[in-house]
C-alpha cells in the first residue's frame, strides 16, 4: 500500500509551490464533556490543527483552486459540527467564488462523541456539494486511507471524478464494526481502492505523484465552458477534403460493402481515435453503482480545443460472447448527467454489433435502459453530436443517436438489426442480407439524403487502411462541430433539437412553432 500523506503533506504535492491560502478560522471548543475536551486537546497538539477538516485555496498548475481535506491524526478525521461548519462554509465560498473543488477525504466516519447530531452534518455538507455542482462547477475527489462511514457516503461519493489512493480501505461500514456486529472478520480484498474501481464504483486508481497532472487534465475539460473559445481559435481546422455538411457522399460503394468494412477487425475505434486526435483526455469508469461493462468507453476530452464528454461503444470490449449490455447503458447515462451538471457537449460514438440479447439482458432492464438513455439525451440542456463510427445496429445504436448534430464516417451505418436478422425476419433466409441492407436505407449516404445524418467523413477508402489520417480528419471535424454547438443558445438548440426528432422521416415542409 502506498504510504499515506496527512493533510499538509498531500497540498503541498499537488498544489502549486507557495500558493497555499487557508480559509480556516479558529474554532472554540465550547461546552463540552472534559473527558472530549482533553481528546480534541491532544488530537490538537499531536496535528498542529484545531479540527479533523483543513480548507483554502491555491494553484493547481496556475490555475486557483478551493481545497478541503481531512486529517485523519485528528480523531480519525471524524465529523463534527465545527469539523462540518468548516467544510460547508468552505463548499459555499468555492461556489460563490466560482472555484473548481478539489476534496481529499479521509476518515473514520461520524464523530461519535457528539452522536446523532454529528452523524446528520451529512446532510448540510451534502447540500453544500450539490449546489456546488448545480452552479455548474467541478468537483473532484481523491479517497484516502481510510476512507469509510458518513463521508464515504456524503462528500467522499459525489465527485465528477473520483480517484483513490493505492491500496486505501474504503467501505461504508468499518471492518471493526462489523467484526464487533457479527462475530466475524469482513471478507478480505472487498473495502479496497482496486476493488472498487474494478466494480465501477471508482474512476481509477492513482498514486500521489500523478494527482496533479490528472487534476490538471480534467479541469482543463471540466472548467472550459469559458474559455473554449480562446483554445479553438488555435485549433486546427478542417480542409475542404475532409468532408462539408453541403458535400454530397456518393461513391459508388453498396450498402453491403459499407456493412462489411464497418466489420473490419483493424478497423480504428473510440481508442485509436481519443489516442490520434484528442486531448487532456481523463478516462472515467463504471456507473458508480457498482457497475462496469467493457463495451462503453466514457471519457473527458477536448477536440480541436472543445471540451466534451465523450461515451464511446468499444469495438474492442464487445463480442458475440460479451456484447453491450445494460451496464454500459447505465454508464452513458452517467456520462449524460456529467455533460449535463457541468454544461458540456457530449459526443456519442456509436459503434457496435447490437446489444446483448440474452436472459441477463432481460433481467437488467435491457429495453428500459434503452428507453431511460433515449429520454435523457432528446432533453439534455447540453449541445449534443452523435457520430455513427461503425456499426450501428439496433437499440443499442439508437440510444446513443438522438443528437443536436450527426454525423457518419462513410463506412458507418445505422439499422434496426443487423442486416442478416432483417433478411431473416423478411425472407425467412439470412442470404438476402445485402439486398436488405440496400433496401433499408443503412449507409451513411442515405442517412444524409434522408436528413438523418448532417455530415459525412470521408475515408479513403477505407479507414482501416489509413487510421491515422482517418482519425486525424474525423478528429478535426469534431473540433468544428462541437465549436459550432458551444457558440449556439442552450434554449434554441433544444427546440431544434426535439423538432428535428418530430418530423424525422416526415414528408412535406415542417416549422417550428
Amino acid at each position: 500500500m502506498t504510504r499515506s500523506l496527512d493533510a499538509r503533506g498531500l497540498r503541498d504535492l499537488v498544489l502549486d509551490p507557495g500558493s497555499w491560502k487557508s480559509w480556516d478560522s479558529p474554532v472554540p471548543v465550547g461546552d463540552v464533556p472534559e473527558s472530549y475536551a482533553a481528546e480534541l486537546a491532544r488530537a490538537a497538539r499531536e496535528t498542529r490543527q484545531d479540527e479533523s477538516i483543513t480548507t483554502g485555496e491555491g494553484l493547481l498548475r496556475g490555475r486557483r483552486v478551493a481545497v478541503i481535506a481531512g486529517e485523519f491524526g485528528f480523531l480519525a478525521a471524524s465529523i463534527g459540527v465545527a469539523a462540518a461548519d468548516r467544510l460547508i462554509a468552505a463548499v459555499e465560498r468555492a461556489t460563490e467564488e466560482g472555484l473548481p473543488l478539489l476534496a481529499a477525504p479521509v476518515s473514520g466516519g461520524t464523530r461519535m462523541q457528539e452522536g446523532t447530531v454529528a452523524f446528520l452534518q451529512m446532510i448540510g455538507i451534502t447540500a453544500a456539494i450539490a449546489r456546488h455542482k448545480e452552479a455548474g462547477l467541478p468537483y473532484l475527489v481523491y479517497l484516502r486511507h481510510p476512507t469509510f462511514g458518513g463521508v464515504l457516503a456524503s462528500w467522499g461519493s459525489l465527485g465528477h471524478v473520483t480517484i483513490a489512493e493505492p491500496g486505501a480501505s474504503i467501505g461504508f461500514l468499518g471492518p471493526r464494526v462489523y467484526q464487533a456486529l457479527y462475530g466475524e472478520p469482513f471478507p478480505e480484498g472487498v473495502q479496497t481502492a482496486e476493488h472498487l474501481a474494478e466494480h465501477g464504483l471508482i474512476d481509477a486508481v492513482v498514486p500521489h505523484e500523478e494527482i496533479a497532472e490528472v487534476a490538471d487534465r480534467a479541469l482543463r475539460v471540466l472548467a472550459a465552458r469559458q474559455t473554449w473559445h480562446r483554445d479553438v481559435a488555435d485549433a486546427e481546422r478542417p480542409t475542404a477534403e475532409d468532408g462539408t455538411e453541403a458535400d454530397d457522399p456518393e461513391d459508388g460503394r453498396s450498402a453491403w460493402a459499407v456493412v462489411t468494412a464497418s466489420r473490419r477487425e483493424d478497423r480504428p475505434g473510440v481508442r485509436r481515435l481519443l489516442r490520434t486526435a484528442a486531448t487532456d483526455v481523463v478516462g472515467l469508469s463504471g456507473t458508480g453503482a457498482g457497475e462496469k461493462d467493457p463495451g462503453l468507453l466514457l471519457a473527458l476530452a477536448r477536440f480541436g480545443g472543445a471540451p466534451c464528454v465523450v461515451l464511446g461503444q468499444d469495438r474492442r470490449g464487445q463480442s458475440l460472447s460479451a456484447p453491450l449490455g445494460p451496464a454500459a447503458l447505465r454508464e452513458a447515462r452517467r456520462g449524460m448527467r456529467l455533460a449535463a451538471e457541468l454544461r458540456l457537449p457530449l459526443v456519442t460514438l456509436i459503434d457496435t454489433p447490437g446489444a446483448a440479447l440474452s436472459k441477463e439482458a432481460e433481467e437488467g432492464g435491457l429495453a428500459a435502459e434503452i428507453a431511460r438513455c433515449l429520454e435523457d439525451m432528446v432533453v439534455l440542456r447540453a449541445p449534443t453530436l452523435a457520430v455513427l463510427l461503425g456499426q450501428g445496429t439496433g437499440g443499442g445504436a439508437l440510444a446513443l443517436a438522438p443528437a443536436d448534430r450527426v454525423l457518419a464516417t462513410a463506412n458507418g451505418w445505422l439499422g434496426p438489426l443487423p442486416p442478416e436478422g432483417a433478411s431473416a425476419i423478411v425472407h425467412r433466409t439470412v442470404d438476402r442480407a445485402g439486398e436488405m441492407a440496400a433496401h433499408q436505407g443503412v449507409r451513411a449516404t442515405d442517412l444524409w439524403r434522408a436528413g438523418i445524418v448532417d455530415r459525412v467523413v470521408p475515408e479513403r477508402p477505407d479507414a482501416a487502411d489509413e487510421p491515422v489520417a482517418f482519425c486525424r480528419r474525423l478528429g478535426r471535424v469534431l473540433g468544428e462541430e462541437l465549436a459550432g454547438l458551444l457558440g449556439r443558445d442552450d434554449g434554441e438548440r433544444l427546440r431544434t433539437r426535439l423538432h428535428r426528432y418530430r418530423h424525422l422521416g416526415r414528408r412535406g415542409p415542417a416549422t417550428i412553432s
